[in-house]
């Protein structure tokens, strides 16, 4: 593993709880910003950091993610919580970072949403279904 591990949704939520410089950036891309929603940090004070990791609609990879990543903000010596839609695109986020410097890097298992459940729906597990907050539209 080449960032600084994998944490769940509840476990990143404690985290930006507890502690002061901890930080959320949601890597997906604005569409599902727009449409499917976001996590809401306003309970612990705090706004989740918008970078996309890829570009709506052509999926390319952000070659300015670490500089947007700086840009917005985020120091190299805070605590980073990467979330995307299912956790996969958040851990090339955190080994992207952690690359660059910020040691602290790490990814959200499960995502936002979470895997497809038999059905096809995004019903099983992630940052909504956990019952953690989040906010659409």
């Amino acid at each position: 593993m080449s960032y600084a591990g994998d944490v769940t949704p509840e476990q990143a939520w404690a985290a930006l709880r507890d502690e002061p410089g901890a930080v959320l950036v949601d890597v997906r891309t604005s569409a599902e910003w727009s449409y499917v929603g976001l996590p809401d940090l306003a309970e612990v004070g705090k706004d989740v950091v918008l970078v996309e990791w890829q570009s709506y609609p052509d999926g390319r990879v952000n070659e300015r993610f670490v500089d947007d990543l700086a840009a917005a903000g985020v120091g190299k010596e805070q605590p980073v919580y990467f979330l995307c839609r299912s956790g996969v695109r958040s851990v090339s986020a955190a080994e992207a970072a952690t690359a660059a410097g910020w040691a602290q890097s790490r990814n959200v298992l499960e995502g936002f949403e979470g895997p497809h459940d038999a059905q096809r729906h995004r019903a099983v597990s992630g940052w909504k279904v956990a019952g953690l907050p989040w906010v659409q539209g």
